[in-house]
């Protein structure tokens, strides 16, 4: 039995960011909602495997009378707990302390003194000045923290946000206004596991080769003689969720593999080898081009878009599912998706559901009842990282485990506007060059490819014409973008500085070979404030 870290989802954007850094750290936790009920919790505990509490961040205000509160029993159980943000607030607000708005906003990168060399903040800092230890941290909010509860000491603070950080050491309570999860506090990750190792005392247990063995119990356990069919995308975590269950089950897994149109460059071909091939799986090909791009003839609007390819995968599934349970000797009873933890988040789908919707995703939110599947989602509490880690151990080739992510409904979303099979056949080539491109071009420094140095990397089809010149002739033709994005989370992350000589390459080989596109621009957005994916 895996000891354990709880986290109490307020309703923040990044409350998962909180689990990455504490699985990073080898330790088990869960994400659930933060009103859930003194009984659930104290039956939670009952096993002795909880070992601390963290309260996560929110967009409300603790002192409204409608805001959700911690349950008491957080405070009762005598076990640690950290407050983070919203968190810490609310442990002020419930435990005797006072929080009001603040005059002043703090959003942003902020330089906090530590006070008190505390347990949770003791040796822990990015640089000293006036002989006072100091952080460089992310801060998130309006409220404040205006009086300690009883009991507690003051253990960081900047100029605008006096109590930035709060201790009771003697019940292991802490506090912190700022933001330790995201990457943006450089000593984040140092903060997040001096509370989970040493303050509570946690065995970091938490490997992927040995889940692996949990993993495939359950599926058992769940599946038993049923069998599945599996949407098969050919991207990193339908492929895994593909290799893992498998790995369960083996011929009781059926994969649909849906060729909607909308695919990169013959990749149709490379999932049949790997899968077939390769990995022996059994998989049912659907060729899906005419029903997807008919339904998304004249559809604009990005949610629109998404909506329909979602809806039209169901449509697919069904009638699959329909004709394998024709075969009166099938019991065809599970679709399996490879939904993963930042799907879920961003479609406001935590298990508090209360986070502020970003955008909608194809496989998040169960299956419309018509459809007459159960639902298996084995990633469905795992990140990006995690999911990379676990393909990895299940033996898939790295190449195929460490590409770029690319979402569920495909060029659809990397089309702008209306989708139509020009655009799509456009774009097929034009990313391709990119991506070849940036496999070859190798960083003299690390020795790397800048593919390798990039999380995520893909070209973007503007649906607006630009005047050109070739040979002697004017052309009239459309316009990509090319996104190549950094991060070690996908919850925030920094567009790539690449070599103006792969730029250049890139653009002159799109512009030359791709008949149709005469001009190449690259997105130098972040992530926030754009997304990254453009729709």
């Amino acid at each position: 039995m895996h000891q354990k870290i709880l986290i109490l989802d307020f309703g923040s954007q990044v409350t998962q960011l909180i689990a990455r850094r504490i699985r990073e750290a080898h330790v088990f936790c869960e994400v659930h909602p933060c009103d859930v009920t003194d009984e659930w919790l104290r039956a939670y505990a009952r096993d002795g495997s909880l070992k601390g509490i963290i309260l996560s961040g929110s967009h409300a205000s603790v002192y409204e009378d409608t805001t959700d509160k911690a349950p008491k029993a957080v405070f009762e159980l005598g076990i640690p707990v950290l407050g983070i943000c919203y968190g810490m607030q609310a442990m002020a607000h419930q435990l005797g302390g006072v929080v009001q708005g603040g005059h002043k906003r703090e959003f942003g990168h902020a330089d906090v003194q530590a006070h008190g060399h505390t347990r949770l903040l003791d040796g822990i800092q990015d640089y000293v000045s006036e002989g006072q230890s100091m952080l460089q941290v992310w801060m998130s909010h309006g409220d404040k923290v205006t009086e300690l509860p009883h009991g507690f000491t003051l253990m960081a603070s900047t100029p605008s946000c006096p109590i930035a950080g709060m201790a009771d050491e003697t019940r292991h309570f802490y506090g912190v206004q700022f933001h330790p999860e995201v990457t943006h506090t450089k000593r984040g990750a140092a903060i997040l596991e001096r509370f989970v190792l040493d303050i509570c005392n946690t065995r970091p247990d938490w490997i992927m080769g040995d889940y692996i063995t949990e993993a495939v119990a359950k599926i058992r356990a769940q599946v038993g003689t049923d069998e599945v069919i599996l949407g098969l995308s050919g991207g990193v975590d339908s492929s895994v969720a593909a290799a893992l269950i498998h790995r369960a089950i083996g011929d009781q897994l059926t994969c649909v593999f849906v060729d909607h149109g909308l695919l990169r460059l013959n990749e149709g071909d490379m999932v049949m080898d790997m899968f077939v091939g390769k990995l022996h799986a059994k998989v049912v090909r659907v060729d899906a081009e005419a029903q997807f791009l008919g339904h998304l003839a004249g559809v604009a609007e990005p949610e629109a878009k998404r909506k329909i390819i979602g809806r039209e995968f169901v449509e697919v599934f069904k009638a699959e599912a329909a004709k394998l349970r024709a075969d009166q000797s099938r019991h065809v009873e599970w679709l399996a998706q490879g939904t993963i933890y930042p799907d879920v988040i961003e479609s406001g789908g935590g298990k508090g559901k209360k986070a502020v919707t970003i955008k909608s995703h194809h496989n998040v939110g169960g299956l419309p009842e018509q459809l007459g599947l159960k639902l298996l989602e084995p990633l469905r509490e795992l990140f990006k990282d995690e999911v990379r880690e676990l393909g990895v151990a299940l033996g898939l080739p790295f190449h195929m485990v460490y590409r770029h992510p690319f979402p569920g409904p495909g060029l659809g979303v990397r089309i702008l506007g209306e989708v139509k099979k020009e655009y799509a056949d456009l774009l097929r080539r034009a990313d391709a060059i990119f991506i070849e491109e940036l496999r070859n071009f190798i960083d003299e420094e690390s020795g790397k490819s800048w593919y390798d140095l990039t999380s995520q990397a893909f070209t973007v089809f503007l649906p607006v014409k630009s005047v050109g010149v070739m040979g002697d002739g004017r052309t009239y033709d459309y316009v990509v973008a090319l996104r190549a994005v950094q991060t070690s989370d996908f919850m925030t992350a920094d567009w790539a500085e690449l070599p103006y000589a792969l730029l250049k390459k890139v653009s002159g080989r799109i512009i030359n070979e791709v008949r149709g596109i005469n001009r190449v621009t690259y997105d130098v957005s972040s992530k926030p404030p754009a997304t990254i994916e453009w729709e």
